[in-house]
């Protein structure tokens, strides 16, 4: 479990908007938050899995796909920002994800 300062908000949204522009061949500067990953860059939940195991690497995560799975059933992400902070909850809560809605 990590406290998120904003040097991780920043290299996370690094990460995220890299990785899209790399993975759907568009300019960085194309992304923003309100960009849609489906309708906007042709993306798809593979891709999302990717960027998990990324940062799963990245901050040493204890995380199982089962716990982020039922997370997004609950919390549908859509867009580049909503991404990102699904992200950052993934990484300040690890397994305990589930326990931030009750």
């Amino acid at each position: 479990m990590a406290a998120i300062t904003e040097s991780i908000r920043n290299e996370v949204k690094e990460i995220v908007y890299s990785f899209f522009a790399e993975e759907c061949e568009v300019e960085i500067a194309q992304i923003n938050e309100n960009t849609s990953i489906i309708n906007d860059l042709d993306g798809d939940s593979l891709m999302f899995l990717e960027l998990i195991e990324i940062f799963k690497k990245k901050y040493n995560l204890d995380i199982e796909l089962k716990v982020i799975g039922k997370y997004a059933v609950k919390h549908p992400v859509t867009t580049i920002g909503q991404l990102v902070d699904m992200q950052l909850l993934i990484i300040e809560h690890e397994n305990r994800l589930m326990e931030i809605d009750q």
